[in-house]
């Protein structure tokens, strides 16, 4: 059975930092690519960053490049999602991903995907 696992929301101030991290299990990073997308109140899901864990190439949506990065971990089947310099539009449920797409792009742009986590809640605030 394919599962997927988050944990490391909570609540941080503006410019904090906090790191999410995703456990896969019942298959590979290999072949798959693994996804952080977000839903905030009264908005549509976003996909904020993803990574191709064949080749390690990632994506990062505008609104969060040079404050987030996406790493892996194989040995562990676990992603992390690194997040820096918080806003308060940060705050949203972050859900992991997974699906066999070809580039980490195309699930990232695309928006989709065919695994989900349950979520974790980030909240940024003062």
């Amino acid at each position: 059975q394919l599962q997927l696992v988050e944990s490391g929301g909570g609540l941080v101030q503006p410019g904090g930092s906090l790191r999410l991290s995703c456990a896969a299990s019942g298959f590979t990073l290999d072949y798959y690519v693994i996804g952080w997308f977000r839903q905030a109140p009264g908005k549509e899901r976003e996909g904020v960053s993803c990574i191709s864990s064949s080749d390690g190439s990632t994506y990062y949506a505008d609104s969060v490049k040079g404050r987030f990065t996406i790493s892996r971990e194989n040995a562990k089947n676990t992603v992390y999602l690194q997040m820096n310099s918080l806003k308060p539009e940060d705050t949203a449920v972050y859900y992991c991903a997974a699906a066999p797409f070809p580039t980490a792009q195309a699930m990232c742009v695309l928006n989709r995907s065919g695994y989900w986590g349950q979520g974790t809640q980030v909240t940024v605030s003062s």
